[in-house]
């Protein structure tokens, strides 16, 4: 016959007087109140594990936990027991859960992709971005486990750039917030990127014109620097292509062979590419005083390229990004 037991009152759990042995005061459903000699309390649950044996759960101390919240604990564990779950293995996991969490904070999460992806990016901009990061983020969300982080504690620390004007930094840094976010998921220390959901959450970037090079001295500067510029052969000859025939970029990246004759000096650029849609247009520099040394630099240009690609129509096709 089982054993019945008087649920327990408030009155009774502060009148019950410290002994010289330790002694419980039952409430049910194998939890009980354990009196300690020197009059401390907890809050204890008696069950059975899955396999079987014994075990026993501690719920607190009272009158930190009290006797209602101690009541909502022994149903939560009896649900668990109900579905096969040990809940003492149950409450192990949980703990070891969070302290991974915490050790796995945005910022030690950041510095690790940081650190994984560096040999992707120059030198410069692997600064740039730590820096970044250190000086907008880490102090506000830094510190937080990253799976614990929502939408709003970014936004939080992309405000705070906002409200200095510097919308278009803004922009680059939730991006980066972004890599970082998606470097965890796929180490399994977050469930997804939460700044996907700031889409349209920060000001637009606003538009910004270039203006036009106008002085003699500024444009000296640029040709010389055209001239010395030490990148990719395709570009470099682009570069330099560019001032002699002024054709929009689009259009000078997709110019074909069948398009130029080298012996004229000539390029036709098809209707169909041309930004309106007009005719073809004739791209020799006008007037005979400069005509010969640009057809000359022209024509070395394009050679220039020749010397690179053989196997396509397109001049300068599109490169492919070799990763390493």
């Amino acid at each position: 016959m089982p054993k019945i037991c008087t649920p327990l009152t408030d009155t009774a759990i502060r009148n019950a007087k410290p002994r010289e042995k330790t002694y419980t005061l039952g409430d049910g459903e194998g939890m009980y109140l354990e009196v300690m000699p020197n009059g401390t309390k907890f809050w204890r649950m008696a069950y059975r594990q899955p396999n079987g044996r014994k075990n026993r759960l501690t719920f607190g101390k009272y009158p930190v936990v009290t006797l209602a919240e101690a009541r909502n604990r022994r149903l939560a564990a009896r649900r668990l027991l109900d579905q096969g779950i040990d809940p003492g293995r149950a409450k192990r996991e949980e703990k070891e859960a969070k302290a991974t969490a915490a050790q796995h904070t945005f910022e030690a999460v950041a510095r690790a992709w940081l650190a994984k992806t560096a040999a992707s990016r120059a030198a410069s901009t692997q600064e740039k971005n730590t820096a970044w990061l250190e000086a907008n983020i880490f102090p506000v969300i830094g510190s937080l486990p990253i799976s614990t982080i929502k939408p709003k504690d970014v936004l939080s620390a992309l405000r705070r750039i906002e409200a200095r004007g510097a919308i278009e930094s803004a922009h680059k840094i939730k991006q980066l917030c972004g890599q970082v976010f998606r470097f965890a998921v796929a180490s399994g220390l977050a469930d997804r990127d939460v700044t996907v959901d700031l889409r349209g959450a920060l000001s637009a970037v606003p538009e910004a014109h270039y203006a036009a090079i106008t002085e003699p001295v500024q444009a000296a500067k640029l040709l010389r620097s055209i001239d010395a510029y030490e990148g990719h052969a395709y570009a470099a000859a682009a570069l330099k292509l560019a001032p002699l025939v002024f054709v929009r970029p689009g259009e000078l990246r997709t110019a074909e062979w069948s398009e130029i004759d080298l012996d004229a000096a000539e390029w036709r650029i098809p209707g169909s590419k041309m930004k309106m849609g007009h005719p073809g247009h004739d791209s020799r520099p006008h007037g005979d005083r400069g005509r010969q040394g640009c057809n000359r630099t022209y024509r070395s240009g394009c050679r220039a390229c020749r010397r690179y690609v053989t196997h396509t129509a397109i001049v300068r096709p599109r490169q492919r990004r070799i990763s390493s």
